[in-house]
């Protein structure tokens, strides 16, 4: 089959600008591997831009507006710039329109489901998916082979749960005797999760002790996070591969995780908070704030380019909220 890149971002609302003749691609491919057929994109700035699109055989590139008069399409190249406001962005409402995919509905023959939890309409239950005692789990959720849902879990509406999740179980917590012997705390709460949540391969959710472990509505989190007991985690934040989250941390709406950051129990992160990769995050963090290092500490004042915050969703506006 093949897409006009025009009718589509016309139809998706993108306002555009091309330079170069060739609008219609057949494949949407890496800058690196794409053909002149093919539909690709670049969010870089500069001479990295420059050199990414020269190099390219892609038919089509989505760039930034900012690169207009900076970069042209490759000569001898049946070649087309595209200059759009956030070229990542629009490269995803693309992939979403053109590669539509139907949702797996029904419930696997060898899915384990207690008869105290509810399973909502149009779900998909995976291969060997245990869903424990007193769960419920809303409409259109999508729960992959091999996912343990241990007990007192609410999952809402239009979920994505992939292979090897945990959710529910014990955290870790003890407690110990003048002789030194550790007695467990009881884990007496739940986990509950909002809509349009999606949690990532083999990753960890505990449930609360006194109080339940919180995920908001629009958070995607990563493969292989661990995310303790009584965390509150906020809307539309992303939690990105290896994150460990500390028992009873909240984390504000629209955050950003780094790779295999490791934020400390009973802090505070708030709103728009961007954590670099690898940093220790050991007391609280403001609004708006960018923490990198170990211990992790300010670098919003450092940040030269708008790049890390495109990758987060999130504008650099200069200052702390």
């Amino acid at each position: 089959m093949e897409w006009n890149i025009k009718s589509v971002l016309e139809n998706l609302g993108i306002p555009y600008h091309v330079e170069g003749q060739g609008v219609t691609f057949k494949e949407i491919c890496s800058i690196n591997e794409a053909s002149e057929r093919d539909l690709s994109f670049c969010y870089y700035q500069g001479e990295k831009a420059s050199s990414l699109i020269h190099n390219s055989n892609a038919g089509i590139i989505i760039c930034r507006n900012d690169a207009k008069n900076i970069v042209h399409p490759s000569h001898g190249k049946n070649q087309s710039l595209v200059f759009v406001e956030n070229p990542r962005f629009v490269i995803v409402q693309i992939i979403n329109q053109v590669y539509t995919k139907k949702s797996p509905s029904g419930i696997s023959n060898d899915a384990s489901i207690s008869d105290s939890s509810k399973i909502g309409s149009n779900c998909y239950i995976g291969h060997n998916v245990v869903i424990g005692d007193n769960c419920d789990i809303g409409n259109d959720t999508v729960i992959y082979d091999r996912v343990s849902i241990v007990q007192n879990t609410i999952v809402g509406n239009e979920c994505t749960i992939q292979p090897g999740v945990t959710i529910g179980a014990d955290g870790f917590a003890f407690e110990r005797h003048e002789s030194g012997e550790t007695i467990r705390f009881p884990h007496i709460k739940g986990v509950k999760i909002g809509n349009n949540v999606e949690i990532c391969a083999n990753t960890n959710i505990a449930r609360g002790s006194l109080s339940d472990t919180i995920i908001g509505d629009g958070t995607k989190i990563d493969a292989l996070v661990q995310i303790a007991h009584n965390v509150v985690i906020g809307r539309n934040s992303e939690i990105t591969t290896g994150t460990i989250i500390g028992g009873s941390t909240r984390i504000g709406d629209m955050c950003w995780t780094g790779l295999n950051s490791t934020l400390k129990d009973n802090i505070r992160l708030g709103d728009n908070v961007l954590v670099a990769a690898g940093a220790v995050v050991i007391r609280d963090v403001p609004d708006g704030d960018v923490v990198a290092g170990v211990p992790a500490h300010s670098i919003r004042d450092k940040v030269k380019t708008d790049m890390l915050f495109v990758m987060a969703g999130q504008k650099n506006t200069g200052e702390r909220k």
